[in-house]
Formats: C-alpha cells, structure tokens, sequence
C-alpha cells in the first residue's frame, strides 16, 4: 500500500509539474507577441517623427514671376507671400519666394529669361501671374518636373494652359479671374438706360481679353445697341484709342480684364471724364485708376487661394492634373468716387441703381496702388 501511495504521489507531482509547465506557455508566447508589436509601433512612431524632423525646417524653392507691375497683380504677388509666410510658420517650413521672385515688365523676352533662370535654379514650384506669364511659364517647363500654380488667368481653358477647369490635366493649375462680362454690361445700362453706342477699349495682345469682348458684343447685340472697338498694345496706341472713342461720342466705355490697358489707365481716365463717359472695367484696379467703375474678383483673396494651392501640392502631395482650377465670386463693384462726381452722377443714385445687381459694393478714390 505504501508503494501504492508512493507511485500515486509521485504521478500526482509529476502531473501538476507538467502542468504547470503547459500554463507558462501562453502568457511566454503572448508577451513575444505583445513585444513584437510594440518594437513595430515603435519603429513606425520613430519613422513618422524622423519624417516629422526632415519637414520641418525643410526649404522649399518657390518662383514667381510678375508679368508687370499692376496695382491688382501687385495685390496677388503680397497676398501670395503673406499667405505663404503664414503657412510656413503654422507648418515648420520655408517657402523661399524672396530669392526667386522677378517681373518681367510685361516684355514676353524677359518673361522668358526668369522662366529659364527659374529652371536653371532647380525651383520646387513656380507660380506666374497673369496669362502672359502663364503661358511663357507653362512653355519652358515643359518636359520639366516643376509644377506650376498660376494666379489671376481669366480663361485658362482659351489660353490653352489647362484641358479642364475641374481636370488640368498636366503639371499646371491655379487661380482665375474669370468675368463675368454680362454682369458689367447689367451695370452700365442699371446706371444709364439709354446708353446706345459703346466703346470696346482692349488690346487684341492679350487672350484673356478675346472672350469678354466676344461676350460683351453678344450681349450688345441682344439689346440692338451700337458699339465700336478700339484697341492698343503700348500705352501711346492705348491713349489713341481712348481719344477715337471720345471723337466718336460714345456713351460708355468697356474694358475686360486687361492688362495693356489698366497699365494706361492713369493716362487716359482723364479724356474720359471730360467728356462724360464712364468707363467700366473688369477689375478694381481701373477704379482705383481713375475708372468710373470696376467689377471682378476680390484679388487679395485670389493671391491667398493661389498660395494655398502651393501648399496642397508641395505639403500634401496633391495631384497637379487633377487639381481643379479654383474660381470666385466676381459680385464686387468699386465705384471711384472721385469720377462719379466729375461725372456730374449722384453716388447714393448709382449705389441704389445697382446694389442688386452685385454682392457687394466698394468706394476708392483715384490712385497709384492700393494702401497696405
């Protein structure tokens, strides 16, 4: 019996050995596991803040090139970098734009020039502003792996600078200032009803201002008004055009968003006013020029849209082909008070005449550039 006993004990011991040693097997194989993940968690934790580390701080090499100066373009070009200088202090990065920023004075040689430095200086990005830069731009990169962001192209689509407004379809994308010219020509005949003969004052060198002069000829058309187009592609052909408009005895003058022409504006305004004819334009800058009135997009707006594209690209790895094209709200009229009373018009009148008729109504007085 007690051999029984012994054998029974001593197969009990070994039994409760045995499973003491199964039940230490799991706990050992879950804390392997438990291990593992934590070393892979790890890792990745110390790869997102080695990745963290590399961005911030990091440099990135953004061009812009100015077509000329223009108090509306000039407004893009400060809200581009403010908006940029915003941004890199919110993210950690510098967007260097001061060394590679030029104006090319709105010679197509030169536009050229900074686009081939450009280039040569490896930029990370460029951004053009107004369609003739774009389309220079857009032609010396390609081939190149430099996205571009243009800002304030009225017809991107015309120009030939994207396939889509909602699909680019290449390296290119940006902001426009598309017109609404029907918009204009509501506000000129809100004003003066019984306008019949307009002046088409634009420069034929410039394409974004071929489909709002199409557009507003159609529209003329439509009402059995007269019109007459004038045009000049240097500031003595543009104040020549201006004085064959006042020989004609036009009732208004209307002008796109064009270029040439607000770059004259200071210089023709005048013979305008003498002669009783508001002249409305595609932006506010000709207001502030001594237009009568202006009407488009809010370009400050449109500098820190532009920027903010920049940034989708360079910080968040958007698609430049399928970035669409951003646009806006073009429901801004700027009155230049100054020429609504030489006018001899009441302010408060044309205020009431087409407060419903706009989103959103501005008053300058004549001046150089905008006040900061």
């Amino acid at each position: 019996m007690k051999k029984q006993f012994m054998a029974a004990t001593m197969a009990a011991l070994m039994a409760a050995t045995l499973g003491a040693c199964g039940s230490s097997t799991t706990p050992a194989a879950t804390t392997a596991a438990e291990t593992k993940a934590e070393t892979t968690e790890a890792a990745a934790d110390t790869a997102a803040a080695t990745e963290a580390a590399e961005e911030a701080g990091k440099e990135y090499k953004v061009g812009i090139v100015q077509f000329m100066d223009h108090p509306s373009l000039n407004q893009i070009e400060e809200n581009v970098e403010k908006e940029l200088d915003k941004i890199s202090e919110e993210k950690g990065v510098n967007f260097n734009y001061k060394d590679y920023t030029f104006n090319g004075q709105g010679d197509a040689t030169v536009l050229n020039q900074i686009a081939s430095q450009l280039i040569s200086d490896d930029v990370d990005i460029i951004i053009p502003i107004a369609t003739p830069s774009a389309q220079v731009v857009q032609s010396a990169v390609e081939g190149q792996d430099i996205p571009v962001v243009f800002s304030a192209v009225s017809d991107p689509v015309s120009a030939k600078l994207v396939a889509s407004m909602d699909a680019p379809g290449a390296n290119i994308t940006g902001t426009s200032d598309a017109l609404n010219t029907n918009a204009i020509m509501d506000l000129m005949l809100a004003v003066n009803p019984d306008t019949d003969y307009v002046g088409l004052l634009y420069s034929n060198s410039e394409d974004s201002s071929k489909q709002p002069i199409e557009d507003a000829k159609k529209y003329l058309d439509g009402k059995g008004i007269k019109y007459i187009e004038k045009t000049g592609t240097k500031t003595d052909e543009v104040q020549a055009a201006a004085d064959a408009l006042v020989a004609e005895g036009v009732d208004a003058v209307f002008t796109p968003t064009d270029n040439t022409i607000q770059q004259a504006e200071l210089g023709i305004y005048e013979k305008f006013l003498e002669a009783g004819i508001p002249h409305y334009a595609g932006a506010d800058s000709f207001a502030l020029n001594g237009a009568f009135m202006g009407y488009g997009v809010d370009y400050s707006n449109l500098g820190v849209a532009t920027a903010d594209t920049v940034a989708e690209i360079l910080l968040d790895g958007k698609d430049t082909a399928s970035l669409a094209v951003k646009t806006f709200d073009n429901g801004i009229a700027t009155i230049n008070t100054d020429s609504c009373e030489a006018l001899g018009l009441s302010l408060d009148t044309v205020k009431s005449e087409i407060q419903d008729l706009c989103t959103q109504i501005v008053e300058t007085k004549t001046e150089k550039e905008f006040a900061n």
